[in-house]
This record gives structure tokens, C-alpha cells and sequence, in this order.
């Protein structure tokens, strides 16, 4: 059995873009239904909240003269575009998966619904969880909080372009120090760049485990499932 028996893994928009600038490339996607299906051959049930940054930051919109709501709506918008083009690859290479949306589209994706997905997710379904929480003001990291405690998670997995959470920018500080471990309140009290605030507020108050890794390394997911010590680990204690 996996460690992480369930997971909600949680990645950004840009893990979908494109390196020649296509805001969703299949090379991209086709690597990260790899990562998914690694983590499920595992053994562990797998849901996956994603990001639309790159087709369209809601912050980005609202700076170019959107209103919030409507901002956080195109925003919204552009990660069911993400979920579909990932649930094509995760069927490219032999994984069965369904797009769930916290908002209603018609026949173009199914409405999120905790039991439908947990059934899903204990089929061996990969359920990319798409729209964020259906709520402007939120952040697709709330919303991969909010799904990990809905479904009953074993742990948040986020996993993004460093390899853990560093005391400052790894990018322009040389000297920049990684974490293994932190508690909730470590991040809260230094600020530190994990997740939105909120986000690690809700998981703090439901006891959730946070594993902050990079999506570059092969197999990294996988690894997380299986308990090998990678990235950092937030949690109470």
C-alpha cells in the first residue's frame, strides 16, 4: 500500500504551456498524465486540481481593466480548458479520467460532486478537478485544498517549479535555503511562498498535509505516494 493512500495533486497552468509560447501543448500534457499515472500505477487514487495562468491570470485581467468578478470568471473559464486537454492525454497513455467543474457547462464537462468523485477516485480514476471552488476571490489553491478535505485526503501534493520552499527566491538568491519540513504556522507567521494564505489556513484547521515538489523531477509524484522523503512537508508538528 502507498503511504498517500489519496492524493489531490495541484499544478499550475504553465505545466500545460508550451515551451515555443502554445498556451497548451500536448508534449506538456502528455508529461504530466505520465507523472499522474506513475503515481497511480503506485497505487494511490489520484485527483488533479489545475491552474489556467497560461491561458489567462484572472490578476492579469483585472489589471487590464476587468472587474474582479469578471476577471476571476475568465480565469475559471481557461482551467476547464486545461482539464480537458489534460483528461486527452491521461487517455493518450492508459489512464482513465473524467473532468469534474465546480461550475455547470453543459454537456462539456460533468458538475463536481463529492460522492460521484469518490467513487471515481476509488475506481482508479484520475479526476481533474477544474473552475477552482466556483467562487470569485478564490485561488485554484484554495480550491485543491477545499477538494483535498471534501474528498478525504491523505495529503495535498502542490507540485510546481521549485523543489521545496525555500526561505526566499531560489531564482535570484543564490543563498536561498530549502525547508524539509515545515509546520502551518511556520508559514503563516513567516510568510512564506507555499500556497495563498487562506489555502493554508483551511489546512491547517482540517489537519491537511501539504507536499510542495517539483513537477520537473521524473517520477516525483510517485515518489510523494510512496512516503521516499521529496520537497517539503507542511503539516502540524
Amino acid at each position: 500500500m502507498p503511504a498517500l493512500k489519496r492524493v489531490i495533486v495541484k499544478v499550475s497552468g504553465q505545466a500545460l504551456a508550451g515551451e515555443d509560447g502554445q498556451p497548451v501543448s500536448r508534449d506538456a500534457a502528455g508529461r504530466l498524465a505520465l507523472e499522474l499515472k506513475a503515481a497511480v500505477d503506485a497505487g494511490s487514487q489520484v485527483g488533479c486540481v489545475v491552474g489556467g495562468g497560461n491561458i489567462v491570470r484572472g490578476a492579469v485581467a483585472e489589471g487590464r481593466g476587468a472587474d474582479r468578478v469578471t476577471a476571476d470568471l475568465m480565469g475559471m473559464t481557461a482551467t476547464i480548458v486545461n482539464g480537458l486537454a489534460l483528461r486527452e492525454a491521461l487517455e493518450d497513455v492508459g489512464q482513465r479520467a473524467s473532468v469534474m467543474s465546480a461550475i455547470e457547462l453543459g454537456r462539456v464537462v460533468t458538475p463536481f460532486e463529492v460522492r460521484s468523485a469518490d467513487r471515481m477516485l476509488s475506481e482508479g480514476e484520475v479526476v481533474v478537478l477544474v473552475a477552482g471552488t466556483g467562487n470569485p476571490f478564490f485561488s485554484t489553491d484554495t480550491a485543491a485544498t477545499l477538494r483535498a478535505c471534501e474528498l478525504s485526503a491523505d495529503a495535498l501534493i502542490k507540485a510546481t517549479n521549485t523543489d521545496g520552499v525555500y526561505d526566499s527566491d531560489p531564482a535570484t538568491n543564490p543563498d536561498a535555503r530549502r525547508y524539509d519540513s515545515l509546520t502551518y504556522m511556520e508559514v503563516i507567521e513567516r510568510k512564506l511562498a507555499v500556497m495563498d494564505m487562506t489555502a493554508v489556513s483551511l489546512a491547517r484547521e482540517k489537519n491537511l498535509p501539504i507536499v510542495v515538489i517539483a513537477l520537473a523531477e521524473p517520477g516525483g509524484i510517485a515518489k510523494a505516494v510512496t512516503g521516499e522523503p521529496i520537497g517539503t512537508s507542511v503539516k502540524g508538528v
